[in-house]
């Protein structure tokens, strides 16, 4: 009897092909043409494009609104992102009835940044999930088709239901003890934070490959030099390797603009590519997820490298 996949993205996964997904990040606006653009200049490179939730609680569009948007303009599958911070349980399920109703077949289920962490710091956070139990109601949606307190659907959607672990977790530990209880609870798949350190994701790995999930690595393509002190200074728990923060510094450097955007590109592509080959040889990892957020240019020659 043949397998019946719910998106081509739940087959590329489950086919054991190494996976790539993309990310596009919608702000503040309700035109989303540079949007539909990135995602047509990556649409046959990554399988699917996560499309954020108000991430770093900061003020965006709505995530469904413009996950619908680009799927249906560009035909790129995407992964509608939600977080437990702004809705409560009520207006949660009700967002994943409308995602099911709208065509979207793939969901990420996260916790959330705290409120003081974005432009509107004043905003009370919800936190009436987290994202253990939202996998779990999803889970319990798609495959018993019954809500929170288990009545009925008429119609239920069909989710492929991802959710998120951090490798650089410090102590890693409490990290892997949320991870198994996302697997029992009924996540599919799994896509991680950034990791710059090779090992740090190898050792993860190890640590998860008896779950026999799907785990995709999260890689960040630096831009600029800018992009990466910024990253390497804000970003809790992840820092950029100091050789490849020197090489972009030197980059920086360079006066002329089109010779200094291919310098960059040419030390994201060497130290991209050799960290995906190295993943691919020696490790599990089912793919990777590659957060070029206004980078996405990067993506069609790095996917070409590593093939």
């Amino acid at each position: 009897m043949s397998r019946t996949y719910i998106s081509e993205l739940m087959a590329s996964l489950e086919s054991g092909k190494f996976t790539f997904t993309g990310e596009l990040e919608p702000e503040k606006t309700t035109n989303l043409a540079r949007y539909i653009e990135a995602a047509k200049k990556i649409k046959g490179y990554v399988v699917a494009c996560n499309v954020t939730d108000n991430p770093q609680s900061f003020a965006y569009i709505s995530s469904l609104a413009a996950s619908y948007i680009v799927q249906r303009e560009t035909g790129l599958e995407t992964i509608y992102q939600v977080t437990c911070r702004d809705r409560n349980r009520i207006a949660i399920f009700s967002d994943l009835l409308g995602a099911g109703a709208l065509g979207i077949k793939n969901v990420l289920a996260l916790t959330g940044d705290y409120t003081t962490l974005g432009d509107t710091p004043q905003a009370k956070p919800v936190f009436d999930l987290d994202s253990v139990q939202l996998v779990r109601i999803i889970r319990r949606m798609v495959d018993e088709g019954v809500d929170v307190n288990g009545k009925p659907i008429e119609a239920p959607p069909k989710f492929f239901i991802g959710a998120g672990a951090n490798p650089n977790a410090n102590p890693i530990e409490p990290e892997l003890i949320k991870f198994e209880k996302k697997v029992q609870s009924g996540a599919d798949f799994f896509q991680t934070q950034v990791v710059f350190d090779i090992e740090k994701a190898k050792s993860f790995l190890e640590e998860t490959r008896k779950y026999n999930v799907p785990v995709m690595i999260g890689i960040f393509p630096l831009k600029s030099y800018g992009v990466a002190e910024y990253f390497d200074k804000n970003v809790p728990g992840v820092k950029v390797p100091g050789e490849l923060m020197d090489a972009l510094a030197k980059a920086s450097e360079i006066s002329d603009k089109k010779l200094r955007r291919s310098r960059y590109d040419e030390i994201n592509l060497n130290f991209f590519t050799e960290f995906i080959r190295e993943l691919r040889r020696t490790t599990s990892a089912a793919g990777c997820h590659i957060m070029s957020v206004g980078y996405e240019e990067i993506i069609p020659p790095l996917v070409e490298a590593v093939k």
